[in-house]
């Protein structure tokens, strides 16, 4: 899973490192000129990023990487790493779930909540510019879900490296 860098400060229980790297803005707008971010956006008056170094790293020894980034984000990596990428939104079962699970998260104050929900709309309009979506109405059925998009996606043709092989066995024929 790629840790994020955001400029907004820890929520209750969120460890450093782990949930999100906690930097200054003075340090984001580092990384943002010195191309050390694969996207990054400012979004409800907060720097938000990915490294790259940590996600070019795991993609040259093979391994898949998760992002929990917006559609902003998702286009930005979609310029740079296309050819090995694939887009799943996350949907919420209803606007009314969407509204439940940001209160009873408790993490925000009712402000933040309002601009979200606010933000929803427009947030939601770009489901369509991505490979699948999932709707999220029971966590184990969505994570069996992404799981089998993931598995599905490391079997196609064009990600396997089969040419290779079969070129291989049909010199051997």
């Amino acid at each position: 899973m790629s840790v994020s860098v955001t400029t907004r400060p820890p929520r209750d229980g969120e460890r450093d490192g782990v949930d999100y790297h906690f930097i200054s803005m003075e340090k984001f707008r580092h990384m943002q000129a010195n191309d050390e971010l694969l996207e990054s956006a400012t979004v409800f008056d907060n720097g938000y990023g990915t490294p790259r170094k940590p996600v070019e790293d795991w993609l040259a020894k093979g391994r898949d990487v998760l992002f929990d980034i917006d559609w902003q984000g998702t286009q930005q990596v979609h310029e740079k790493l296309h050819h090995d990428l694939v887009r799943v939104f996350i949907l919420p079962p209803s606007a009314s779930a969407l509204h439940e699970r940001l209160i009873n998260r408790a993490q925000d104050k009712a402000s933040v909540v309002a601009k979200r929900m606010a933000q929803a709309s427009s947030e939601i309009s770009h489901w369509d510019e991505y490979d699948y979506v999932v709707i999220n109405d029971d966590l184990l059925k969505c994570q069996k879900e992404i799981a089998a998009i993931l598995k599905t996606e490391r079997l196609k043709r064009r990600r396997i490296g089969l040419s290779a092989f079969v070129r291989e066995m049909l010199e051997k024929l």
